[in-house]
């Protein structure tokens, strides 16, 4: 059926350990959502977004265990779309890579502008504090990353142990602050308004396919990878719902106006003066996540104009071990692009989560798909793949009038190959 090696044939001497994969997934889905999305998911459906929570973190177990299962048996840089391939043809697979590729500059400003507000809170400087910060924090992850794959990787254990320390000692310094009284009313704006705030949260869960790409730099992909998805899922489920708890009962009505809700955290927690720190941890969240993006992206860049369905001057570095700079730098250009264009047209900061997360639900579904059709029958992975495509299928609704950016990309995606088929021909 295919001519990739599958991850059990595939061990390196060198390359990305499963504790350096734990922490590239849990960057990538532990990020920029825990600094903002609990607060604007209960502005969305009050205390009832908790629901929300606890439905998406029972999402990512069968989407983890899906994508980790499709990674180890297919390590190759094309990740998802590599395995969409395989199952479904060529058209499906340049959707699918587009989706991934050009979702990641329009997510980028969002995540570097969430961080940017914690900067801005500590520091002052208003709208230019903000902008400045997101552009530096751009510029930032795309240095990193064109030093390689490796050296993220190891930059990434670092961040992830210090990130998850502080949000937890976040909640934990605020628990005698707790008020159960805040739960009240349950569900101000109706039953259905959870899913909205599902929604919005499907950012904060996107993160469990990013890694893909990034499959033959493992190892032993068949071990480490599962390995990896199963760490981060424990880590990001108790991490995600004890700060959206928190933010919740300690803050009450008025976490859904707040700009920089982990900075209110600490300051209740602890007192004194905390937004340097909040500030702090939020750049590092913010790094961590892009970080993971950045690279996966990149990779998948590299591999989608290797296999035809981008330009082949993006081609170089998609092998095992290579540096897709070339695919590196046109991401970050349309990242810093997309930034600009947010400034200027003041486009609001949740019409960038929805447009993100509805490109990222396309993937998803056809992904799982693929899993259904690829992976041996009978297998976890497989019977996780049938809870996560229908589960997929039901949030994509919740992206709304965004779904139309995800068409443009798919319509783009089918036009280009389509192109060059014809061309070749």
């Amino acid at each position: 059926m295919n001519a990739l090696p599958t991850g059990a044939a595939t061990v390196r001497d060198s390359g990305l350990t499963w504790i350096q994969g734990t922490a590239l997934y849990t960057g990538a889905v532990l990020g920029t959502g825990v600094i903002a999305l609990p607060a604007l998911a209960a502005g969305a459906a009050g205390p009832a977004s908790l629901l929300a929570w606890l439905a998406l973190i029972g999402l990512s177990i069968p989407l983890a265990i899906t994508f980790a299962a499709l990674g180890a048996r297919y390590p190759d840089a094309g990740g998802v779309a590599t395995c969409v391939k395989l199952a479904f043809g060529p058209y499906p697979a340049a959707v699918v890579g587009w989706c991934f590729v050009f979702a990641v500059p329009a997510g980028a400003p969002a995540a570097a502008l969430f961080a940017g507000a914690y900067v801005q809170v500590a520091l002052g400087g208003g709208a230019q504090t903000v902008a400045l910060s997101a552009l530096a924090i751009i510029f930032i992850v795309t240095l990193i990353n064109l030093f390689g794959v490796t050296l993220s990787g190891k930059i990434q254990v670092y961040l992830a142990v210090l990130l998850v320390v502080f949000l937890m000692t976040a909640v934990f310094a605020s628990v005698t602050h707790f008020h159960v009284q805040n739960l009240h009313p349950f569900a101000p704006r109706g039953w259905l308004a959870v899913g909205s705030a599902a929604g919005l949260l499907v950012w904060s869960f996107a993160g469990w396919e990013a890694i893909t790409p990034l499959a033959a730099e493992f190892r032993r992909p068949a071990r480490d990878m599962p390995r990896a998805a199963i760490a981060a899922v424990g880590v990001v489920g108790v991490v995600y719902f004890a700060v959206a708890a928190a933010t919740v009962l300690v803050l009450g009505p008025g976490a859904a106006s707040a700009a920089a809700p982990l900075t209110d955290l600490l300051a209740v927690g602890l007192g004194g003066q905390v937004k340097v720190m909040a500030a702090l941890a939020a750049l590092l969240l913010t790094v961590g996540t892009m970080n993971a993006y950045f690279a996966g992206a990149a990779k998948l860049g590299a591999a989608l104009a290797r296999d035809g369905a981008l330009p082949g001057w993006f081609a170089r570095g998609s092998e095992a071990g290579g540096v897709p700079r070339r695919s590196l730098l046109i991401l970050a250009s349309l990242a810093a692009a997309m930034l600009a264009v947010t400034l200027v047209t003041h486009l609001h900061i949740e019409g960038l989560v929805l447009m993100t997360t509805g490109a990222f639900m396309v993937v998803y579904i056809l992904a799982t798909a693929a899993a259904l059709r690829l992976l041996e029958p009978g297998s976890w992975g497989q019977r996780a793949a049938l809870l996560a495509v229908i589960f997929d299928v039901v949030l994509l609704s919740t992206a709304g009038r965004y779904l139309l950016w995800t068409l443009a990309i798919a319509l783009g995606a089918v036009t280009y190959l389509r192109h060059v088929r014809q061309a070749s021909a």
